[in-house]
């Protein structure tokens, strides 16, 4: 297992394009955070990386962000990327990056999207040995997808922290999936029509603790 960082999260998703790297980039702007995204593939829909979009999001210096290992061209699962890319994904390389201060480790889609034909996300959120955020949007399936994400996780003995939520607020879905998950509810970040580093930031300070992030890692 690595050595794990003080304050290191793992960011994952119950689907593509639930919100996770908007909400990485808010939880490393209120923790002060490194971030590092070891796998991009594809360009960012809006500034060419995942990275990027954070560091301006999150109202980060440059240094705080962590090169990708991987930074493959073709937008779909890593492990399908890789292989159109004529790439060879090494695990070996996926160490974490060692820094000061917290870190915030963000996945690629859901924490069973493949890596590589043998090993899923959550299989390498297993050998990194932190806990895990998830991040569930608030429309019409989150039930199925949060607690089919909680089970695989805690499967593999993923420590999960807790759930945050994205979206319009869904009050029984929401407490249901906690309840029924045994999870924490971290929070919910709305939809914010003006998005930016100001406005991310003010609505993480709305919306969440930061103590509830800031629990010694086991």
């Amino acid at each position: 297992m690595s050595t794990i960082p003080p304050n290191t999260l793992i960011v994952t998703g119950t689907d593509t394009g639930v919100g996770k790297t908007v909400f990485s980039a808010a939880l490393t702007g209120a923790l002060g955070a490194r971030y590092w995204k070891p796998v991009q593939a594809g360009p960012d829909e809006y500034e060419g990386t995942d990275a990027l979009r954070v560091a301006r999001l999150a109202g980060i210096a440059a240094d705080r962000v962590h090169p990708e290992v991987y930074h493959l061209a073709t937008p779909c699962s890593p492990h399908r990327a890789a292989e159109i890319d004529g790439v060879v994904i090494d695990r070996s390389r996926l160490t974490l990056p060692a820094g000061d201060g917290p870190l915030v480790v963000e996945g690629a889609g859901g924490a069973l999207v493949p890596l590589t034909r043998d090993w899923l996300y959550a299989d390498q959120f297993a050998v990194w040995g932190a806990p895990v955020v998830v991040v569930a949007r608030t429309a019409l399936g989150t039930i199925n997808h949060s607690l089919l994400t909680i089970e695989a996780l805690r499967r593999r003995g993923v420590s999960v922290r807790g759930i945050a939520f994205v979206g319009d607020p869904v009050e029984d879905s929401e407490a249901t999936i906690c309840a029924m998950g045994e999870v924490k509810r971290l929070g919910r970040l709305p939809m914010l029509p003006d998005l930016s580093a100001q406005t991310l930031a003010a609505a993480f300070a709305a919306h969440f603790r930061v103590d509830d992030f800031l629990l010694p890692n086991a």
